[in-house]
């Protein structure tokens, strides 16, 4: 029998509602893009008005495609080991931790610690998510790594933008931009029909914006991403990037969004 939700606390419902609606999506797209999942059943306890019980699934680093000196000169080796190996196996490891602790305290109707929770499970899940889309949108430039879009989303870059380059000037634009720690997509907005350029915060995911937003392409400008080799320079980072940039890869994704 459910327990009802513990008065006091104006709001944390709602609050519980859009966190557990956010991952639901961006859990969504970690199975288009191809990411392990591990379903872990529980019964959630308190009444939070969700229906029926849904896995919470834990997640797994993803191997990688390429080596980690496969995107050089563009990329170091040495950022690439350690971005993939420490920051996003960081990520995945807190987020399980996370979900553990969720578990407990759901079935303990642990109010307090399910709110504070949501802060971990967005900053974890959301790197997760970010880093898993990221490797994706990486070639090496030997296997056609930052060869320009044809076809469908090639002509709505022309359409939407006027022209390639002035796609790539405005996220570098927008990237450099963006004060501190982040990233910055090209979306497909799926209720327009059209492709927008996006930042998020920290490790916000791109769904945090609005469910309508489907990621094509997302550049972390986090420090971690590029300082070991580019210094405090985002800009130089920004620009070489073009040149492992896996459009293939984005192509599929609109392809497939817009059928």
């Amino acid at each position: 029998m459910e327990r009802s939700w513990p008065a006091g606390l104006p709001g944390v419902r709602a609050r519980i509602i859009a966190v557990t609606m956010a991952f639901r999506g961006a859990s969504a797209m970690i199975k288009t893009i191809g990411v392990q999942l591990h379903t872990r059943m529980f019964r959630p306890t308190l009444g939070l008005g969700l229906g029926q019980p849904r896995g919470l699934q834990t997640v797994t680093l993803p191997d990688l495609s390429y080596d980690y000196d496969a995107l050089e000169p563009a990329i170091s080796a040495e950022i690439m080991h350690l971005h993939h190996q420490k920051h996003h196996q960081t990520y995945v490891a807190n987020y399980n931790k996370a979900l553990e602790q969720l578990e407990e305290a759901m079935n303990k109707g642990d109010t307090s610690t399910v709110v504070h929770l949501q802060s971990a499970i967005k900053f974890n899940g959301g790197g997760h998510v970010n880093h898993s889309i990221f490797w994706k949108n990486l070639k090496p430039t030997r296997e056609g790594g930052g060869e320009p879009p044809h076809g469908a989303l090639g002509w709505a870059i022309d359409q939407d933008f006027r022209s390639m380059e002035a796609l790539v000037q405005k996220i570098n634009s927008e990237g450099a931009a963006l004060q501190g720690s982040g990233w910055v997509w090209l979306a497909l907005d799926k209720e327009t029909k059209k492709l927008r350029v996006e930042t998020t915060a920290n490790q916000d995911p791109l769904v945090t914006k609005g469910a309508n937003f489907i990621p094509l392409l997302g550049i972390d400008v986090w420090e971690h991403a590029y300082y070991l080799q580019y210094k405090n320079v985002r800009p130089d980072y920004l620009k070489n990037i073009w040149n492992v940039i896996n459009w293939k890869y984005a192509s599929e994704v609109y392809e497939n969004e817009i059928a």
